[in-house]
């Protein structure tokens, strides 16, 4: 995997985006060249039209990552990659349309613009039917060794199974496990130099999955592995890079204070992110003001009480702060006011309210806060304090998530579908305390991107 900002990217998916990128200067230059051959136009060097180039590629790429055509799925199959490819081009040019109005030099003849959209089409779903077997195969898998045998071991074993995975394990060493159950695990006391061993196998990883740590610690061993030029990890940071989140069974205190990340050193990046919500905010209030008010005059429609709802919610450092939504329930939901999970198929919620949570739209009065400064676009969502009192019980590092401002969409949101139960608290809190941990601009960008598939693809909305 390649560290960017810090974020993981895999490596197969970082090969793919930049051959997406020649695929789709070349459609671009294909679809110019076409065009003006057909009208009999001499065809002048393509550094001339570079920026035109450059604007087409950039437009469609950032279609195909809010869109998730790089995701897990769309890797795995050719029919959701195909799908994701024609929303995202379709996306793309529309994108290209608002460039296009604000810098006209940057514009492709529209006839430039149809042909190089088909050849985009072709060349990136040719290029995915050529690589779908070499991206899903063991070429761009790591190799890791595990040390253990137990309940952890067996966790990354079931990991690695996963599709899409991008690692493999090429071997497990028990480490005197009481409870050994990984039945090919070979015995340390068996091999004579683990170092060596490690080096046969190729493996560039070794991951300790020790179930006991105390006084269990293989320091020889890990020292001369590391010596060798393989890298040495432990199962929670080894974990967090390959979920993109913070395993709860593994991390202990001394982790989370030790490992990298809740850097306080970001009063740059502080700065640019307020200024982002205040900008945006202002701009997504004025543009969405004539749908916030149908929304509500189709609310008041269809059932008795107030368009719009006040709720209290845990912001910042664990102050509260009243949340404003569009009301997607009846008036009666919580009789009261206790706070009850949604369900699915909640019959609670009005054929509207069923809408607008699918669309995201009862989130949008939602900016009057980001405006505020009491909510950021991007952060955990902010739940009640109801929930907030019994999940501090009941989850360890609850508190932690407040630590960071809430958001309106977030990294949980994006990767997890809505949870209501302690369950589904603990996954999300688990992607909230990532995004906390390794904040950056970059990952605001990416989420925000994704947010875009979320909406196009609402999965668990309740």
């Amino acid at each position: 995997m390649v560290r960017l900002f810090k974020h993981y990217i895999p490596n197969a998916v970082l090969l793919l985006g930049l051959l997406d990128l020649v695929m789709l200067i070349t459609a671009g230059e294909l679809g110019w060249t076409t065009r003006a051959g057909q009208v009999g136009m001499a065809i002048p060097p393509i550094a001339t039209r570079a920026w035109q180039l450059a604007t087409f590629a950039f437009s469609l790429m950032t279609a195909m990552i809010a869109v998730g055509v790089y995701s897990a799925n769309s890797l795995q199959s050719l029919r959701i990659a195909a799908a994701r490819l024609l929303v995202a081009i379709s996306l793309g040019v529309i994108v290209q349309a608002v460039i296009f109005f604000i810098v006209p030099e940057l514009a492709f003849w529209r006839s430039n613009l149809l042909y190089s959209m088909g050849f985009a089409v072709v060349l990136l779903f040719a290029l995915r039917i050529l690589l779908g077997k070499l991206l899903g195969g063991q070429a761009f898998k790591r190799r890791i060794v595990v040390l253990g045998a137990g309940a952890r071991a067996a966790r990354l074993k079931a990991l690695a199974q996963q599709p899409g995975s991008a690692f493999v394990v090429v071997g497990y060493v028990s480490m005197s496990e009481a409870n050994r159950v990984i039945p090919e695990a070979i015995a340390r006391d068996a091999i004579y130099n683990l170092a060596d061993h490690v080096v046969l196998l190729n493996a560039s990883e070794v991951v300790l999955a020790l179930e006991e740590r105390r006084n269990a610690l293989p320091l020889k061993d890990l020292l001369r592995i590391k010596t060798t030029g393989v890298h040495v990890n432990e199962i929670s940071t080894f974990l967090e890079r390959e979920t993109g989140r913070v395993d709860l069974q593994s991390v202990n205190p001394s982790w989370l204070i030790f490992s990298d990340g809740f850097s306080s050193g970001r009063m740059f990046s502080s700065a640019f992110k307020r200024l982002f919500d205040i900008c945006v905010s202002l701009l997504l209030l004025t543009l969405a003001l004539p749908v916030i008010m149908i929304t509500a005059i189709a609310i008041k429609f269809e059932s008795k009480g107030p368009a719009f709802y006040r709720q209290r919610r845990v912001g910042l450092f664990g102050e509260g702060f009243d949340c404003i939504k569009l009301r997607s329930m009846r008036q009666d939901a919580e009789v009261g006011g206790k706070a009850v999970w949604a369900e699915k198929d909640d019959p609670r919620i009005t054929r509207v309210g069923r809408f607008i949570r699918k669309t995201r739209i009862d989130e949008l009065p939602q900016c009057w806060s980001v405006l505020k400064g009491e909510m950021s676009f991007v952060g955990p969502r902010p739940e009640r304090p109801q929930f907030v009192d019994d999940l501090e019980q009941q989850l360890n590092y609850y508190a932690e998530r407040h630590m960071v401002k809430p958001g309106i969409t977030g990294w949980a949101q994006i990767n997890y579908p809505y949870g209501a139960s302690i369950d589904d608290s603990r996954q999300k809190l688990e992607y909230d305390l990532y995004y906390a941990k390794n904040y950056s601009p970059f990952l605001d960008l990416l989420i925000i991107l994704q947010t875009i598939r979320v909406v196009l693809w609402p999965e668990g909305v309740r």
